[in-house]
């Protein structure tokens, strides 16, 4: 099968930081599914994981971790999944990606695709569905059936491919949400997706959340620099409120005063750690997408995807790292189809 791997961690200017290659097909193993993939989403994992670094792979390795495809073959101990079953899934770090032809997955971690989407815009939200869904409704104390009434949430890094589908999840939820953006095209996205308010990250939170109306926020999600914004969102947080993170900090963070003081919240999501450490619920994640599914066929929920690359190849991966490494993308890549 065709595949795009690494056996070396380079820039992603070096041709050889993603190469096109061939490789065996797969067979699945009694929970797994064996899916043709048709499209993948590109994501800052794929990127953290391709970063240069000194070890070398002695076979070629293949990232992707966001994908939508169709079952090709099922393994023995699986339930609810047949050949021909149209599927998207973000998958498990520890095993081969979807930059391939084929990918093996367990199939508690996968869902139908939602019927309104292509192949195309189903692999835009796997990752970034789960992990807003995980951190706004597992990890953070709030339902999403109506947790948000009557609460402000602050989305920083509104215009991202996590924070695309969370305003969307938050305001369905019933949050009044702010979300930081800084270009005019990001604004207008951030407004596309049902933000509230949308306040410049460039600048000083305080004084725009003030003439906005708010004192302070209920409970904050940093998308971003956990570093950068871990003092001011200390002291924009209410008593008892709650700050959801994703970005490992770079530096030490000081977790007493205010955060103490006020009892803030701290919660940290990282959407492989169900996969990864095969924890008893993994299949909640299977779970939390037919529900994101659900809510998009119910015309509820919106897509995500903002560009398109075609086909699938190192040439095309290794332009789409390019283009999340900038730091200027908006919602979700896609790359998608074989030549």
């Amino acid at each position: 099968m065709k595949a795009v791997a690494l056996t070396r961690y380079l820039p992603i200017d070096d041709p050889q930081s993603l190469f096109d290659t061939e490789l065996p097909v797969p067979a699945p193993g009694p929970h797994d599914l064996r899916v043709r993939i048709e499209a993948v989403s590109v994501n800052p994992v794929d990127t953290k994981l391709r970063s240069p670094k000194p070890q070398q792979e002695t076979t070629p390795r293949v990232l992707g971790y966001d994908a939508a495809g169709v079952v090709d073959a099922v393994g023995s101990e699986v339930d609810g999944f047949a050949v021909g079953d149209a599927v998207c899934y973000a998958g498990d770090v520890t095993r081969p990606g979807s930059n391939a032809q084929f990918q093996l997955v367990d199939a508690r971690l996968v869902a139908r695709k939602p019927d309104t989407l292509d192949f195309t815009q189903a692999a835009a939200l796997p990752l970034t569905a789960i992990t807003a869904w995980e951190l706004l409704f597992e990890r953070m104390p709030f339902s999403f059936d109506g947790g948000g009434t009557g609460r402000s949430l602050l989305v920083i890094a509104g215009a991202g491919g996590v924070g695309s589908i969370a305003i969307q999840l938050a305001k369905l939820a019933g949050f009044t949400v702010i979300a930081t953006a800084s270009r005019t095209e990001t604004i207008a996205w951030c407004r596309g997706m049902g933000a509230d308010h949308v306040i410049d990250h460039r600048a000083e939170l305080a004084p725009q959340l003030e003439t906005l109306g708010f004192d302070s926020i209920d409970a904050a999600i940093n998308l971003a620099d956990t570093d950068r914004y871990w003092e001011p969102l200390g002291e924009l947080l209410a008593p008892q409120g709650h700050v959801g993170l994703i970005v490992e900090p770079s530096g030490t963070l000081k977790i007493g005063d205010p955060y103490k003081a006020k009892c803030i919240g701290i919660h940290w999501e990282m959407m492989f750690t169900r996969p990864r450490f095969r924890t008893a619920d993994m299949g909640e994640q299977g779970r939390i997408l037919a529900r994101v599914a659900a809510l998009v066929d119910a015309g509820r929920l919106r897509g995500t995807l903002h560009d398109v690359l075609s086909p699938i190849d190192a040439a095309n991966l290794r332009e789409a790292h390019r283009r999340l490494e900038s730091g200027r993308t908006i919602g979700k890549l896609v790359v998608a189809g074989w030549d």
